[in-house]
């Protein structure tokens, strides 16, 4: 028979005006007579308030501060215990502070807010859902309120890095486009591109958020997105180059043509209404299909070769103007392949739309490309 793991820590410590004994296991399991928290999934962090330790927690409930789904909802929930000394309050708060560090969760964090953003409640879920969360975490946030449209690549493009564990966008996909290309237009793009990027859903799609959260079983809800930050959670991601005649910029989740994006880019003018400006305005844009005329030159992937046909002509490649971006020394450039050379196919339209994904869902209600997967340096796992 195995035997239980020696305590890091175990005392008796009063609860509610009752000596009980509570133990710390070496596996993070903080227990007492008539509960146990994990400290790993359900402990954010703990504070000490006289010759107290509050546990701030969240758990799972039926009815909480943050929409969950039918598995429930989140709440914060503290708890409250006082060690029987001050030699053993010290030595509880520094076991509790230890297997927290040990971790790897992060401690300072830039918080990028998109008060346009969606139907304009970003502000009020930074306020209601990511302070508390990340307060009770002892996380140390710089925020900032996003002024105009490029203002989030601005800041990525010149924030001191070194001074932060990541950068968190409170906002839809295009506020962690922007925050993307800032970073790779940095001349220290190669380091800058590892600081992991956390997404709170607060936008009009959230297709970003949706896919890293439903990849792992998580409902796409902002509690659950900042639980997953907090603990450090992270996962890799593709990033696309995409150059347009002398511009080049860099995506993370799609790309599209057409369709779509006429739909994305037209129905700006009616953002008023929230999310269902797309809902509208797919309605308004599929009663009057346009189509366009071109052809997609692809390299397959293995297992679709048989896919468009053979390209026998010499595959132009679209270049940016980038003697003057070299020169000056910075900014990723791209990919360094002999592009030319691989084994090309081409598709020839019209086309009513094209719509390359990086991830499966486009929004939180359209799973655009199932079969996409979402690679095990954004925060979640």
């Amino acid at each position: 028979m195995d035997q239980a793991p020696e305590p890091m820590i175990s005392d008796r410590v009063i609860i509610n005006g009752v000596v009980k004994p509570m133990t710390l296991s070496a596996e993070g399991q903080l227990r007492w007579s008539d509960r146990s928290l994990d400290v790993e999934k359900e402990v954010l962090g703990f504070a000490v308030e006289g010759s107290k330790i509050k546990i701030r927690s969240v758990v799972e409930t039926s009815a909480g501060f943050c929409c969950g789904d039918s598995r429930g909802s989140l709440t914060r929930k503290s708890f409250n215990f006082e060690p029987s000394s001050l030699d053993s309050l010290r030595v509880w708060c520094e076991k509790l502070q230890q297997y927290i560090d040990s971790l790897g969760r992060p401690k300072r964090l830039f918080v990028l807010v998109n008060p346009y953003g969606g139907k304009k409640f970003a502000s009020k879920v930074f306020i209601d859902v990511v302070k508390p969360l990340m307060e009770d975490a002892n996380i140390e946030i710089t925020v900032q309120e996003t002024k105009h449209q490029g203002h989030a690549k601005e800041v990525a493009s010149t924030l001191e890095l070194a001074k932060y564990d990541g950068i968190v966008c409170v906002s839809g996909d295009g506020i962690l486009v922007e925050v993307v290309n800032g970073l790779l237009e940095r001349s220290d793009w190669n380091n800058a591109i590892r600081m992991p990027i956390g997404l709170v859903p607060a936008g009009t799609g959230n297709g970003m958020a949706k896919s890293l959260l439903d990849s792992v079983g998580e409902p796409c809800a902002p509690a659950n997105a900042v639980l997953a930050i907090i603990r450090g959670h992270k996962r890799s991601l593709d990033v696309a180059t995409i150059s347009q005649g002398h511009a080049k910029f860099f995506s993370v989740l799609m790309l599209a043509w057409g369709l779509v994006a006429d739909i994305d880019i037209e129905s700006e003018k009616y953002r008023w209404m929230g999310s269902a400006r797309i809902d509208f305005y797919a309605i308004k844009r599929i009663c009057s299909l346009r189509k366009y005329n071109g052809a997609i030159k692809f390299v397959p992937a293995p297992g679709y070769e048989s896919y468009g046909e053979a390209v026998n002509d010499e595959v132009g490649v679209a270049t940016s103007d980038s003697e003057s971006v070299k020169a000056h020394g910075y900014g990723y450039q791209g990919p360094d392949l002999d592009i030319k050379n691989l084994s090309w196919r081409k598709i020839s339209g019209p086309f009513v739309s094209i719509w390359l994904h990086n991830v499966p869902w486009g929004a939180e209600e359209t799973m655009a490309a199932p079969d996409a997967k979402v690679v095990l340096s954004s925060f979640y796992d």
